[in-house]
């Protein structure tokens, strides 16, 4: 193992720590693959594709448990944008919302001021005390021949 790769190691398994989990071999590679995709919005089996991809091995069920103990340890955020498919993405603290074409999967992330302010102000009329909130808009691309024909 190089010394880059040693780093690159210690520090994702200073991540793990702090989120409260072991270091594990399987949490350091999947965590590793979620850093480093170009891809940000990643379901479970994109995982396994890319691991495989690297001749590593680690079982789609336990991916599949990683993942969601990424999530309860707040280090990546699940949706499910498109029927029962759960996609996943490292969450960095950073609020925003989805468009997401229902030709080609294609996930546009997008933040607006003026649609927050107006979620918020809809909340207090309704004397509701938001904690959290998400919005996902569906459609098709404006130029679905330039998509991506693979989803995310």
């Amino acid at each position: 193992m190089s010394q880059d790769t040693a780093i690159e190691m210690d520090k994702l398994g200073e991540d793990l720590s702090n989120a409260g989990l072991k270091s594990t071999l399987p949490r350091l590679r999947i965590l590793k693959i979620l850093e480093e995709s170009s891809t940000r919005h990643m379901s479970a089996e994109d995982v396994y594709d890319e691991l495989r991809k690297d001749n590593q091995t680690v079982s789609l069920a336990t991916i599949y448990r990683v993942l969601s103990q990424f999530v309860d340890a707040g280090l990546a955020v699940r949706h499910q944008f498109e029927g029962n498919k759960a996609i996943y993405e490292l969450n960095d603290d950073e609020h925003h919302d989805h468009m997401v074409c229902l030709k080609c999967g294609k996930i546009i992330e997008f933040m607006d001021e003026k649609i927050e302010l107006l979620q918020k102000q809809i909340a207090e009329e309704h004397e509701f005390e938001m904690q959290d909130h998400s919005l996902t808009l569906f459609g098709i691309c404006k130029y679905p021949d330039r998509c991506k024909q693979q989803t995310r």
